[in-house]
């Protein structure tokens, strides 16, 4: 992960034009194959529609999430620590962010509440749903990779790692609170990295925020619509794996004046004692030594935002 600074407010920036990602349609899946390629190697992000996640899943979710957040605080800490506020990571660094953070292979505990249940079934509903929408894009992103016949067992490499039962992968529920600009300067809810894992899914509630950065020293606002999609990333493990074919792009959300921001975050990610490398049929000689999930994962969560990347993920073979 590369994890800005411990002050949450937005720096002099060069701000460009909102960006329309590439939007790849999955009812053509042979050339959504393509497309997902292409907008990997440009952008690093790309949104998915037609992408056959039953809506009332996600509006479940969503509902209930919303109303987790609309809570007193006292209530939400009773969700004890999948529930955190201001704080990111380990080193300091805060954000104008409240959030959940939730394994997603295993049963999550939210809050004693009459309600807590009603929570936890949506949340299941919706990780099993999300996984199987990240493996079949991971799958699809392969066999485009390759340029070959479909192999199962090739195209396959990366949703096995997602579908371990030790899968390392998060669920996380992000709320922003809006700002009043007539009092405040412009503040940053999170601040820039990329993602360590393999891919991220992220679902909005359709209020601006997100921005990338393509272009060092330049943001990009990503523009929310359509509001059925999932914006898709790359992650840097991926980056790895495809030998710096596929780019993990920095990224950020700022907060919006008068808007609440939510979104909900599945970052796929392999076992922690998965070897992570290049992938088989991918253009050699690999650039990046390998080493495992939980290497890679505990030096990379030791870093602030906006750190340059960790050292295992520079690191060339000579």
């Amino acid at each position: 992960m590369v994890v800005i600074s411990q002050n949450p407010t937005m720096k002099i920036e060069k701000i460009r034009d909102d960006i329309d990602l590439p939007i790849i349609n999955l009812l053509n899946k042979s050339e959504a194959m393509k497309e997902m390629v292409r907008a990997c190697e440009e952008y690093g992000f790309f949104k998915v529609i037609n992408h056959g996640m039953p809506q009332e899943i996600i509006s479940q979710v969503e509902e209930e999430a919303a109303g987790f957040f609309a809570m007193p605080g006292p209530e939400k800490l009773r969700a004890g620590p999948p529930y955190g506020c201001k704080n990111i990571g380990l080193k300091g660094d805060v954000g104008e962010v409240e959030y959940l953070i939730l394994q997603a292979n295993s049963s999550p505990f939210l809050i004693q509440s009459d309600d807590s249940n009603k929570f936890s079934s949506a949340i299941n509903a919706y990780v099993e749903a999300v996984r199987k929408l990240a493996c079949e894009l991971l799958d699809l992103l392969m066999e485009g990779l390759l340029g070959s016949t479909p192999n199962p067992t090739t195209s396959s490499m990366l949703s096995r790692l997602i579908k371990d039962r030790e899968s390392d992968s998060i669920l996380r529920f992000n709320h922003y609170p809006p700002v009043d600009v007539s009092t405040d300067s412009p503040k940053i809810g999170f601040g820039e990295h990329t993602d360590p894992q393999i891919i991220t899914l992220l679902r909005s509630n359709g209020v601006k925020g997100l921005q990338i950065s393509i272009e060092d020293g330049v943001w990009i606002p990503v523009n929310p619509r359509p509001e059925s999609s999932f914006c898709v990333n790359v992650g840097d493990l991926l980056q790895v794996m495809t030998n710096g074919r596929f780019v993990s792009v920095k990224h950020r959300v700022a907060v919006q004046p008068f808007e609440s921001r939510m979104s909900i975050a599945y970052f796929a990610a392999p076992p922690l004692h998965a070897t992570v490398s290049c992938l088989p049929g991918v253009a050699a000689p690999p650039i990046y030594r390998s080493f495992s999930w939980g290497e890679y994962k505990q030096a990379a969560f030791m870093r602030r935002l906006g750190d340059t990347r960790v050292n295992l993920f520079e690191r060339a073979i000579s």
